[in-house]
């Protein structure tokens, strides 16, 4: 079996994990895994950049409430459907992400994550001075009849999991292939020596917008997914915070690894979830134990499987 069949079988068992896993586990931890899938595709945009590409970006969260607001916005004030209000989301978030990237690529480096950063905080403010329309800070709620493709209700536990995971599915294959491509390895050769790249005649520059497109993409549409299925849209999603949680899931899932950011949204959503039952001081817990991961495991969970165990691990 070569390496491309190792990782599509790899990718279909852990698909089947999760299928199993909601005939098994509780309604609670279902709707968390639910919420987990979504987060996890925000994070596979976020890896695309940054752990196959090199580019450290901490203005996703631009992208993440592009789709967001994409949707909220057309189903609040358009009375979109669901579906045409998803490809809404999409096309804010292509569209953004593909504006952002001409303009942040002009940069390299440190300077690159502060001007993502820039515009990020831009999008932010944008939000709360157009509240008129996004209701700022407070954001809004998608009226649970409004959430529902067809005769699907997408409000409902159980379908609302299994949407999730139809994204999740997608995007995550999709990456596993994307990766394997001539353009997939272009990008990890622009990671590990650009000059080389240039040198052997790939243009760099338009290799890193497309990474910045797609990985904005994908980040939008885990935002439009997340106001579908879980019915609000707050200017929250689009903060700081929202830009680094993506960089920290990935950093212990695994920076450059398909299944890197799934690991990293359980891992870290878990112990929050678990130490907040035990102390408020949960946070410093998740600060020790990205610190203990990064001094012991530098390249993440994913990157201890494959250093140790799955070479060949995408």
């Amino acid at each position: 079996m070569n390496n491309s069949m190792r990782s599509f079988a790899l990718h279909l068992f852990v698909l089947a994990i999760l299928v199993v896993l909601f005939f098994t586990v509780s309604e609670y931890h279902s709707g968390n895994l639910a919420r987990i899938l979504v987060l996890s595709v925000y994070a596979m945009g976020y890896n695309l950049l940054f752990g196959y590409t090199g580019l450290l970006s901490l203005g996703h969260a631009l992208f993440f409430a592009s789709g967001m607001y994409g949707l909220g916005l057309a189903m609040q004030h358009l009375g979109t459907p669901a579906a045409p209000a998803m490809l809404v989301g999409l096309i804010s978030a292509f569209v953004v992400s593909a504006v952002i990237g001409f303009l942040a690529l002009r940069t390299s480096g440190v300077a690159f994550m502060i001007v993502t950063l820039m515009f990020a905080q831009a999008g932010y403010l944008t939000i709360l001075l157009a509240g008129k329309y996004t209701r700022g800070d407070e954001g809004f709620v998608i009226p649970q009849a409004d959430r529902a493709i067809g005769s699907i209700d997408l409000s409902q536990s159980d379908t609302r999991y299994f949407a999730a995971l139809i994204l999740f599915a997608v995007c995550f294959l999709f990456i596993g292939w994307l990766v394997q491509t001539r353009f997939g390895k272009t990008l990890v050769a622009i990671r590990e020596n650009p000059e080389r790249a240039r040198m052997l005649g790939y243009d760099i520059q338009r290799h890193k917008l497309l990474a910045v497109i797609i990985s904005g993409t994908l980040s939008g549409a885990a935002g439009a997914a997340y106001a579908l299925l879980f019915g609000y849209a707050g200017a929250t999603f689009s903060t700081v915070q929202y830009s680094i949680y993506p960089l920290l899931w990935v950093l212990l899932g695994g920076a450059g690894t398909t299944i890197g950011p799934l690991i990293g949204a359980i891992f870290m959503t878990y112990l929050i979830d678990i130490s907040s039952e035990y102390t408020n001081a949960y946070m410093l817990i998740a600060g020790l134990a990205l610190i203990f991961l990064t001094l012991f495991a530098p390249h993440g969970l994913a990157g201890v499987l494959r250093k140790k165990w799955l070479p060949w691990l995408p």
